[in-house]
């Protein structure tokens, strides 16, 4: 087993080797991913070094001491923290090798074609269907709610191959090309004015077998590895203390002393206490994670931090008074990544309220907590047995 002084000495011969100072980024990257320092925790091959994931920690702190790049994260979160914990577990060796390096190393965007019109809390609802030809899969359906599908080379997606059984043991899971003729990507615009959402359309699209992860009719099982990560990624990122969006409201109370009232003050403090607690929670989280997949308990976090945000931006909007009401670029863009903490109060107010619907509804990880971690009774369903095809639409 690799320990911590070997994991420092090799990251100190990546940097003697490849100094980031005259090292170009891209290649900078690629040597990291090569020499096992990507996420150290992954095979020997495909970028780890099959290490305890807490020891990548090493890994990080050396990099940052030495000025070295990163890979852009927030960029290229979708494939860090979604598709590549699913192809790692339901991927081909030959998948594992063709996809890893690139998306880590930031080279290929990924996005998610999970959600439909007609499926979104209900996923297993979904109606995008599959149909085997020869080696491949032809795909024809439409997707909603898509993030970065307008810079994407790749997706995640979920179709139903199976009409005739119940809507959760008919889907499958399948990497889709974003160039191929039959994917057509159109914006969504948001509150914010920007459309960093997308619908995209499918018509046609051919998916080779060999891009299939996890077996026939069993989609709805690998989705649920990319769901869990998902929720971990949005609600359990690491951040410094103070940092985030308590931080930009705590820095207006600090330098604009005038807007101060009694009650202002009583809820940022209320406030900054909770922020505090769910960063300790999601440090506890990441931890727990050392020892093996992201569990149920992701959902509560993905929770925690879609109404803490909601909550600090109301409050930052009140706090600015009529400044709270500027907003100043609203504006059709379609950004690559989402920026809560470079931009105005307003922005932070109308995009937060996205947090309880992306990456699950509030609605839905309610439910999740309640059966999952509380193992409180599940709701009533009639529809479990019922073939997907005489489901009422």
């Amino acid at each position: 087993m690799t320990d911590a002084e070997e994991i420092r000495s090799l990251t100190r011969q990546l940097l003697a080797d490849n100094p980031p100072a005259t090292t170009d980024r891209t290649d900078f990257l690629k040597a990291r991913f090569d020499a096992g320092l990507a996420w150290v925790h992954y095979p020997v091959g495909l970028g780890g070094l099959a290490a305890p994931r807490a020891l990548q920690a090493v890994v990080d702190t050396e990099l940052a001491a030495a000025g070295a790049p990163d890979n852009d994260p927030r960029r290229i979160g979708i494939g860090l923290g979604m598709a590549a914990p699913t192809l790692l577990a339901y991927g081909s060796e030959e998948v594992k090798r063709r996809f890893l390096r690139p998306l880590w190393v930031g080279e290929e965007v990924w996005c998610q074609l999970f959600s439909e019109p007609g499926a979104g809390s209900d996923l297993a609802a979904l109606g995008t269907r599959a149909v085997r030809d020869g080696e491949d899969w032809v795909v024809d359906g439409q997707k909603v709610w898509t993030s970065s599908a307008h810079v994407a080379r790749w997706a995640i997606l979920i179709a139903r191959t199976d009409p005739d059984v119940p809507k959760h043991r008919g889907i499958t899971y399948f990497v889709c090309d974003m160039t191929d003729p039959g994917v057509e990507v159109r914006p969504l615009r948001q509150i914010t004015g920007e459309a960093e959402f997308n619908e995209v359309f499918l018509s046609g699209v051919r998916i080779p077998d060999a891009h299939r992860l996890g077996e026939i009719g069993d989609g709805w099982r690998v989705a649920q590895t990319t769901l869990m990560n998902e929720r971990v990624s949005i609600g359990g990122a690491r951040i410094p203390r103070e940092g985030g969006m308590i931080g930009k409201a705590a820095t207006t109370w600090r330098e604009r002393p005038e807007l101060r009232t009694h009650d202002l003050h009583r809820r940022l403090l209320d406030l900054w206490v909770d922020a505090e607690v769910a960063r300790l929670t999601g440090e506890r989280l990441r931890q727990q994670l050392v020892a093996g997949q992201p569990g149920p308990e992701g959902s509560a976090m993905k929770l925690g931090f879609a109404r803490l945000n909601q909550a600090i931006s109301g409050l930052e909007v009140e706090l600015l008074g009529e400044e709270g009401l500027l907003y100043g670029e609203w504006e059709m863009r379609r950004p690559d990544l989402v920026d809560f903490t470079g931009r105005d109060a307003g922005y932070r107010y109308l995009r937060s309220k996205g947090n309880s619907i992306e990456g699950g509804t509030t609605e839905v990880l309610l439910n999740i907590v309640a059966e999952r971690v509380l193992g409180l009774p599940s709701e009533p369903r009639n529809d479990k047995d019922v073939a997907w095809k005489d489901l009422a639409r």
